[in-house]
């Protein structure tokens, strides 16, 4: 604690004295209880049951029994004391806190900061109560050890003194340490929230080892700063074993002498009586309040202060919004650059003898795969639910190794660096940072991409209407504020802007209509040497496709449409559950290929609406993509 923030406490319990003078009245019924503890029962003693006159005896326990209902009545009247420091000093660190909030419009600061004053109140009052109580109980127990006999107090107040000072001395640096340990706590807390939201992007793009070495970091930082304070936690208990524990433990000893020194047995038994039922329980309660409660108040109450007074730090909403922007700008993105011109001489995608098993023993999911896939491609996955078409696209990107066979992107092996920098995967659950939507767009270019480039690929994907609405390319994004749909289309859009060739859409077009699908697969379709493979929604992907893949266990095929139409069952099976429904919907589902967007019954979908996968009833309007619920009738 500082010098500042001892005089700030100073002033502020100066300017409270009469609820301080107060406060002090009252805990002198403590003193009183705790000195009549081991009085009373050293005279029932000696004046009483050991000569022979129980009655005096009995007296003297009923005069202590009195004092400990006195002492509960002052306690009772301690509490509403206490509660005269402790709520105006909420109610400062809450004017503090409301009036940046307000000067600001920073909710975020007034909801992070507010909490934080509760926790101050909170510890405030607790360590006002066992600071006090040891305070009156230390004198009543000393006063009552002079008053049997001082040499109890010769053998009692030595150890207790040095207990007291060993407590002392850990105060300031336990407090830097228990300071050190939360900003750890923090800092590893930030990282784990700006990271778990983009699991999946981090490790499409390659980021795991960037992101786990980061993330380990901060991990063992915490670790240190736990360690460091546990040991100083230790000292804690040896000052609690030196002062409480010790003298105990050195009356018994010291029995003898004190008896042969003119100490008589209810005297000793009284001081054994203040030390076990009085400065032990105290203290104990001083070291454990004081040491951890203690540390905590001076940590809280220096940042709502600082923090209130001079605005540094952003609120937790802000702050949150900025931590995954910069985990989003440096970990999510790999091989930024440009990537390595593929030979022309190797196929985009070629998959030889692939098989992959979820175990030793399980069923293979993908059992002797071969693919090979030009430049400029444009693939469809088509097959039931759970078949293994995301599996597919996982050990295509690098995110699943295959038990056999090899994967290779422009002739380089999967996983590998080459082959990361080769494609880019856009996966069902979109990214968006809290940041600008140039940011966003721009996040896989290591460089600013001009505004022309990113109207023309919004352009293109169909994000334009929502770039449009939302203010430009330097509009900030709320990510909370975003439909499914949109936070698609924007990942839709930025992986346009990407220099990766190969493109994989794993399910990226779930949470869009039908045209807004066709509009965002035709773009990546048409990219200049660009390769698309595409987890198909719907069936009218298959139709755009060059080449379809049709999953289904054993009876993998692959071919055109038509080819597949002809030699196929389980495609056919794809294609002839798809039915015209049986009224015309109030907005158009049929797309330009002449295949109706709306399943029939029976298929292993969703009740009518996709092939694979994908929840009932998310498909969006492309002129109501803010819209978040199922559309009316469709569900």
């Amino acid at each position: 604690m500082t010098v500042s923030d001892r005089r700030r406490g100073l002033r502020f319990l100066a300017d409270r004295w009469r609820v301080v003078m107060r406060l002090g009245v009252w805990s002198i019924l403590e003193t009183g209880q705790t000195f009549l503890t081991g009085f009373a029962l050293a005279r029932a003693l000696d004046e009483g049951f050991l000569t022979g006159r129980p009655g005096n005896g009995l007296a003297w326990l009923g005069v202590a029994g009195l004092a400990v209902l006195v002492g509960a009545y002052g306690t009772v009247r301690v509490y509403g004391a206490v509660a005269g420091l402790a709520e105006p000093l909420r109610d400062r660190l809450v004017a503090r806190v409301v009036s940046r909030g307000v000067r600001e419009a920073d909710a975020g600061a007034l909801s992070g900061l507010t909490q934080q004053v509760e926790i101050a109140r909170d510890t405030f009052a607790g360590l006002v109560m066992v600071s006090r109580s040891f305070v009156f109980t230390a004198v009543g127990a000393v006063v009552g050890l002079v008053s049997l006999d001082p040499l109890l107090l010769l053998v009692v107040g030595p150890p207790l003194a040095a207990g007291l000072g060993l407590f002392a001395a850990t105060l300031r640096p336990l407090a830097r340490r228990q300071e050190a340990f939360l900003a750890a706590d923090e800092a590893l807390a930030d990282q784990l929230g700006a990271v778990c939201p983009g699991l999946r992007d981090i490790t499409a793009a390659g980021a795991e080892e960037r992101v786990a070495a980061t993330t380990e970091c901060r991990v063992d930082a915490e670790r240190r700063a736990a360690c460091s304070l546990a040991r100083w936690g230790v000292l804690r208990v040896i000052s609690l074993a030196l002062g409480g524990h010790l003298p105990m433990v050195l009356l018994l000893a010291c029995a003898p002498w004190l008896l042969d020194h003119g100490v008589t047995t209810g005297a000793l038994v009284g001081a054994l009586a203040y030390v076990t039922q009085s400065l032990l329980p105290a203290l104990h309660n001083l070291v454990h309040g004081m040491g951890t409660s203690g540390a905590r108040l001076v940590v809280v109450l220096r940042r709502v202060t600082r923090e209130a007074e001079s605005g540094v730090g952003a609120g937790a909403g802000a702050r949150a919004g900025a931590d995954a922007r910069a985990a989003a700008e440096t970990e999510v993105r790999a091989c930024p650059g440009r990537p390595p011109q593929p030979p022309p001489d190797h196929p985009a995608l070629s998959l030889s003898s692939i098989t992959f098993a979820y175990g030793p023993s399980a069923t293979p999911v993908i059992d002797g795969l071969d693919l090979a896939l030009p430049p400029g491609a444009h693939l469809a996955v088509v097959g039931p639910s759970g078949i293994g078409k995301s599996t597919l696209t996982a050990l295509i990107a690098g995110l699943l190794e295959p038990g056999r066979g090899t994967v290779r992107l422009c002739g380089h092996p999967v996983p590998g660096p080459e082959a990361a920098a080769l494609r880019v995967l856009i996966p069902q659950e979109a990214y968006v940072f809290t940041g600008t939507l140039a940011e966003n767009l721009g996040l896989l270019r290591a460089d600013p991409v001009p505004e022309a480039e990113v109207l023309a690929a919004a352009d293109a994907v169909g994000l334009l209407p929502l770039l449009d609405a939302l203010g430009g390319p330097a509009a900030t994004v709320d990510p909370a504020a975003l439909s499914d749909g949109e936070r698609q289309l924007v990942a839709l859009t930025r992986a346009y802007l990407s220099r990766a060739p190969l493109a994989l859409l794993d399910e990226a077009t779930c949470h869009l209509d039908a045209r807004a699908e066709q509009r965002a697969e035709r773009a990546f379709a048409d990219r200049p040497g660009g390769t698309l493979v595409v987890v198909a929604h719907r069936i009218s992907s298959a139709r755009r496709a060059d080449r379809v893949l049709v999953l289904d266990g054993r009876r993998t095929a692959y071919g055109t449409h038509d080819e597949l139409l002809r030699r196929s069952p389980s495609y056919r099976d794809l294609v002839d559950g798809w039915t015209p429904p049986p009224s015309q919907p109030a907005l158009a589902l049929r797309d330009p290929d002449r295949v109706d967007a709306v399943a029939g019954t029976g298929l292993a979908g969703d009740g009518g609406h996709v092939v694979a996968h994908g929840p009932v009833g998310q498909v969006q309007t492309p002129r109501d993509l803010r819209h978040r619920g199922p559309l009316g009738g469709e569900g």
